[in-house]
């Protein structure tokens, strides 16, 4: 079993953190406070994946700003420090919980199809484009939706002006930060993309080699971007000259001629730009063990597929199980939840999503009937149909899912008053389109390839086709938990593609029914099941026992890696917050309060 061992890390975990995060650097150094996994304090907490964005959204907690203000201000610094995951040319999805009126508001800031744009966008000669050739290309790049997120979150909810959350991430972004393992990891995975385009390669391939660990990273173009936009606001991008450079960029991407790469024109306008709008919508909610689940509503699927997986699972008492009976409803309920996700859930203004319908416990009841302690389901496993959910034999035609990029960023914030932030943002996959706006610092996301490039079943609808002005289907799960008396317990997300859904739904399993305390929920081992034919286990779980007693009721496994890189805050008695984040993945997070507990 993993728990002991879970038990063990958390104890040493809090314990380096109260040490670290108590000697942190001044908000004016540039040397980055080193990374702890955890970190229990009051007055507020920020949690990501790197030291210097965290410490960013600290910094203006430490000056009176909320939750709001620091998770724009955390994001910002994660556009400098984690470029290839994150950044003002891409998108994402932000749940904010308003402590005063105890609710739950959320911001759709998904990138958008041009105006120009139909369902076969990526098809050539009547064909699918292969990915590869799709990634890489102004086809790729979506209207960026994250400069409209923040705008709407601090106009609705923030208490400081955008110009006063970017100057922490200005600063990084002039004075540099330190290069480590990851970030050169990254950038030598994109190395030869990257060398397609001069600018980007002039930014990230500094001397036109690989960035030294240890070294200074500056990128004082990125520096003037925020610079102005804190001046202009979000409008120099929208209705001015930043936008009109990212419109050139994206119909004549600068390649290298001599890198022979064919890097296809988008068709990108001043007019889709002016007509972007970040929405203000209504979470997703279901029940689970008695506390409210909060998330984010279609476009992403994230809210409805783990709240679908959550009400299916709810039909088994998970605290009880052995741990293979747990992994094995787990990752029942996640095929049986992605099947229906395939089917019903895309862009709402374009599709009629069955939003309630998904999230019913009448229709997890006729999907949990599926799952049965001794057999595993064959996928792809057909979708049921929420509108009118029936017995278990009541099903439609299936579909497999179709691919989706493996990468993003996640952060979660509380402030001193309890308001909480779970905000992930992207620009795809690692890299994003590879294609840096000359002069400007930050690269273009390639979120038009989480289109289906075709139907993956013509014999089934698919709603998340190519269209004009449409926002393609996410996995983004930034997730708010509330107890009876709509108080926060815990809020968190992850990146990682399709395995987001996967990784918030084991994460918060394993810490309200496992009892796992969250960092050790955040660090156990993963599975990520998606209606596909094999599950996905990283290393720890496919060398594990479980993986053969799980074999034996007819699972079939495969490796991967590195699943997702969550971060998460946790409410404690007596106004303390807890900052969870990665111990390992990603050269593990950052969690940070601003006053550590004694």
């Amino acid at each position: 079993m993993r728990r002991p061992v879970a038990r063990k890390l958390s104890v040493l975990a809090v314990s380096a953190a109260v040490v670290s995060v108590g000697a942190a650097a001044p908000p004016q150094a540039t040397s980055a406070p080193e990374k702890v996994p955890v970190a229990v304090g009051y007055g507020g907490a920020v949690s990501s994946v790197d030291a210097d964005a965290s410490a960013a959204g600290i910094e203006v907690l430490r000056k009176g700003g909320n939750a709001v203000d620091a998770a724009v201000a955390t994001a910002a610094a994660l556009g400098v420090t984690e470029p290839y995951s994150s950044g003002i040319g891409g998108g994402g999805y932000f749940v904010y919980y308003d402590a005063k009126s105890r609710t739950v508001h959320t911001i759709d800031g998904r990138e958008t199809a041009p105006l120009t744009a139909g369902s076969d966008l990526f098809l050539e000669n009547g064909k699918p484009l292969a990915f590869a050739d799709a990634v890489s290309s102004g086809l790729s790049v979506g209207t960026p939706g994250t400069p409209a997120t923040w705008a709407t979150a601090l106009g609705q909810w923030g208490s400081r002006s955008l110009g006063s959350v970017l100057k922490p991430a200005e600063r990084i972004a002039r004075d540099g930060f330190t290069v480590d393992d990851t970030f050169r990891s990254q950038t030598g995975s994109n190395e030869t993309r990257f060398r397609y385009f001069p600018d980007t390669a002039k930014l990230f391939l500094p001397g036109g080699q690989l960035p030294v660990v240890g070294s200074t990273f500056k990128n004082p173009d990125l520096a003037r971007t925020y610079q102005e936009l804190g001046r202009k606001g979000v409008g120099a991008i929208y209705h001015g000259d930043l936008g009109d450079d990212i419109v050139d960029t994206v119909n004549k991407p600068p390649v290298d001629p001599a890198s022979g790469w064919n890097a296809r024109p988008g068709d990108l306008s001043e007019k889709d730009l002016a007509a972007y709008r970040a929405k203000l919508q209504k979470p997703t909610k279901t029940s689970y063990r008695g506390l409210g689940v909060y998330s984010i509503a279609p476009s992403s699927s994230g809210g409805t597929t783990v709240g679908e997986a959550l009400n299916i699972l709810e039909h088994t008492d998970l605290s009880k199980a052995s741990e293979v009976q747990y992994l094995h409803h787990y990752i029942e309920a996640s095929r049986i939840a992605f099947a229906d996700r395939g089917r019903w859930v895309g862009d709402p203004a374009f599709e009629d999503v069955p939003t309630k319908g998904l999230l019913s416990k009448k229709f997890a009841d006729s999907r949990a009937c599926l799952i049965k302690d001794d057999a595993v389901l064959t996928s792809p496993v057909a979708p049921g149909d929420p509108r009118h959910p029936g017995a278990c034999a009541d099903r439609g035609t299936a579909a497999p899912t179709t691919y989706e990029g493996e990468n993003t960023t996640h952060l979660t914030v509380a402030d001193k008053w309890g308001n909480v932030v779970s905000y992930t943002l992207t620009i795809e996959q690692t890299g994003g389109s590879a294609i840096t706006v000359p002069g400007r610092g930050f690269i273009l996301n390639n979120e038009l390839t989480d289109f289906s490039f075709a139907p993956a079943n013509p014999a089934v609808h698919d709603p998340n086709l190519p269209g004009p002005g449409k926002r393609p289907r996410s996995s983004i799960s930034p997730t708010i938990v509330l107890d009876r008396h709509n108080q926060p317990v815990v809020a968190l997300g992850s990146p990682g593609g399709a395995t987001i859904i996967t990784t918030v739904l084991q994460v918060l399993t394993e810490f309200v029914d496992r009892g796992l305390p969250l960092v050790d929920a955040i660090a156990a081992p993963r599975a990520s099941q998606r209606n596909a034919a094999q599950t996905e286990l990283e290393p720890a779980l496919y060398s594990s026992g479980e993986r053969s007693q799980l074999e034996a009721i007819g699972h079939s496994f495969k490796l991967n890696p590195e699943i997702g890189a969550a971060t998460g805050v946790q409410r404690l008695p007596g106004g303390k917050w807890l900052a969870a984040a990665e111990t390992v993945r990603r050269g593990g997070g950052s969690a940070q309060v601003v006053h550590p507990a004694p």
